[in-house]
């Protein structure tokens, strides 16, 4: 098995494990492998070992890739996942399938006016900043329910859930605690009817406490690709 395989299989493990810890069945968490800065080649040997789903930072490093690995697009599901400027929503909506940081009313007008019809509905997750750090995109967390309301109502999208990027710890307490915040901006907007089913949480550093706290979709680089 090569080493990415044996990552893969690695990190599957954990989340089984984390799972189990949970009281979760492990199909209730899926993996977005982050591939950015790694090449198409290395994308290619993750999924020739079983990994379906991608996530990736910078448009046009994203784009090159999915050019390169056309043959499997059909198989591969894009997501991206890094801050998304509006000069790039036109390619990012004929592009991806899933964008996870729509923290604006605008960006997410425009990525539905874009959206070509022939392609399925965008995936999009609101980005919510519950740290409050200025150098991290994402609305607060009291603003969450109204931006969701408006990109529910966009057609060519499908609102599907919460996703965040909480201020990184090693001790473990600190994490659950973050991470709480994130569900509970998640478990409002279920609770007041706003069709949600993903929570986007969780890194290679506190994916166990991500999935303690709910987490559907964990997003994992260095983990599986090694340090950037």
């Amino acid at each position: 098995m090569s080493t990415i395989a044996n990552n893969l299989q690695s990190v599957r493990n954990r989340i089984q494990q984390a799972c189990s810890l949970a009281g979760r069945p492990p199909e209730s968490v899926t993996l977005l492998a982050v591939s950015k800065t790694f090449p198409a080649v290395t994308v290619r040997e993750a999924f020739d070992a079983g990994q379906r789903r991608f996530g990736e930072n910078y448009v046009q490093e994203a784009l090159v890739k999915i050019a390169e690995l056309a043959d499997l697009r059909s198989q591969i599901e894009w997501h991206m996942i890094g801050p998304l400027q509006s000069n790039k929503t036109r390619v990012v909506a004929e592009s991806f399938d899933w964008v996870h940081t729509v923290d604006r009313l605008k960006v997410a007008q425009r990525l539905s006016e874009q959206r070509p019809e022939g392609l399925p509905p965008l995936q999009v997750c609101i980005q919510v900043n519950t740290s409050g750090e200025a150098s991290k995109s994402g609305i607060a967390p009291e603003e969450a329910e109204s931006l969701a309301r408006a990109v529910a109502a966009l057609p060519r999208l499908t609102l599907r859930g919460v996703m965040a990027l909480p201020a990184p710890s090693e001790d473990p307490a600190v994490q659950h605690a973050e991470l709480a915040r994130v569900r509970s901006v998640f478990e409002h907007l279920k609770a007041q009817g706003l069709p949600v089913d993903t929570l986007s949480m969780g890194m290679s550093g506190d994916l166990a406490a991500a999935i303690g706290e709910g987490s559907t979709l964990v997003r994992v680089g260095t983990a599986l690709f090694g340090r950037r």
